[in-house]
């Protein structure tokens, strides 16, 4: 009873072995060279300007997660394409089915994206 959970303690217990000897074993062998330029902030090759705390439009965190909350929702197309084309044949009630469902989630899904279009959240002043 207990002998597929074994495998999974072993396989766990190499995994977290393996991760603390590759770190252990980078931080130990690195070179440690520390230089005034080394230790400098280094922001996309331009020193940084201002403060590190300077505030953001909250249109940058909108476009962030409108971009998460659509990019999670087409994820939930590949399990549905996955059962939809393992279901039967093609004129099967449960394959139409399957198909009515999601397209009714991307017509949610479209609603909603032309409602933030609409609202100008994608405007980027």
């Amino acid at each position: 009873m207990q002998q597929p959970y074994v495998s999974f303690l072993l396989y766990s217990v190499f995994v977290v072995a393996n991760a603390v000897l590759i770190i252990g074993a980078s931080h130990l062998l690195a070179p440690r060279r520390p230089t005034p330029s080394k230790l400098a902030p280094y922001e996309s090759g331009m020193p940084p300007l201002g403060d590190a705390h300077e505030r953001f439009s909250i249109k940058f965190y909108l476009v962030a997660v409108l971009f998460i909350l659509f990019d999670i929702e087409t994820v939930f197309l590949i399990p549905w394409a996955t059962i939809f084309l393992s279901g039967g044949g093609v004129g099967s009630l449960s394959t139409g089915f399957l198909l009515v469902e999601m397209l009714v989630f991307l017509l949610i899904l479209f609603v909603g994206y032309i409602y933030v279009w609409k609202r100008g959240a994608f405007q980027w002043d």
